[in-house]
């Protein structure tokens, strides 16, 4: 039996606040970017944000992977038109300890179902959990009436690019985030997915 047969999809709880952490920090990528963002103990920061349940890293907006109970990724995806209340609740408890976030574009924006953080921990990659990560959210994407699918990717990034395109995403335009010029790609969403796991 593959690896593969072994990945379990679903919808996080609070008590996946952890591996939810993990993937935003590896989404944000570098480490002079998370303490500028989170401060120097920035895991307990997003662990906190993750936690809790109107922020841009919610549990609530979660979709998490597991193989044989491990954590193995996650997914992060909300309604673009929310960013706006999920970031005040996010700088809010960013606020309580002493950071104030400066200078962050807006991602998303209405009309797009958003993949805020996407990642799979080192030992599980390259069994198809991303690509499966993705397709529950445009799942769920779909089933909550949007058309429109999206994300950002670094510049220097292409092997994440190739993926994002591999699966239908297509550049849209530039943004710039974090102090790095991001590829926004999007992808039309078709009411035919069928091959998703129901979250």
């Amino acid at each position: 039996m593959k690896l593969s047969d072994h990945i379990h999809l679903r919808a996080a709880e609070k008590c996946d606040a952890p591996i939810l952490a993990q993937i935003v920090a590896m989404a944000i990528g570098d480490e002079h970017t998370l303490q500028n963002y989170c401060g120097t103990d920035y895991m307990s920061v997003l662990e906190e944000i993750a936690s809790s349940d109107s922020t841009q890293y919610s549990w609530k907006n979660a979709i998490v992977a597991y193989i044989d109970n491990i954590p193995a990724g996650a997914i992060i995806c909300y309604d673009g038109a929310s960013l706006e209340t999920l970031r005040k609740e996010t700088f809010g408890i960013l606020k309580n300890y002493g950071i104030k976030p400066e200078g962050i574009c807006d991602e998303t924006q209405p009309g797009e179902f958003y993949i805020d953080s996407i990642g799979v921990l080192p030992k599980f990659r390259s069994c198809g959990i991303g690509k499966q990560l993705i397709n529950a959210a445009s799942q769920k994407a779909i089933q909550q009436g949007h058309t429109n699918i999206g994300l950002l990717v670094d510049f220097q990034n292409s092997n994440a690019e190739k993926l994002y395109t591999s699966i239908g995403f297509a550049r849209k335009d530039i943004v710039q985030f974090f102090g790095h010029e991001m590829w926004h790609l999007q992808k039309e969403l078709s009411t035919d997915i069928r091959n998703t796991h129901q979250v």
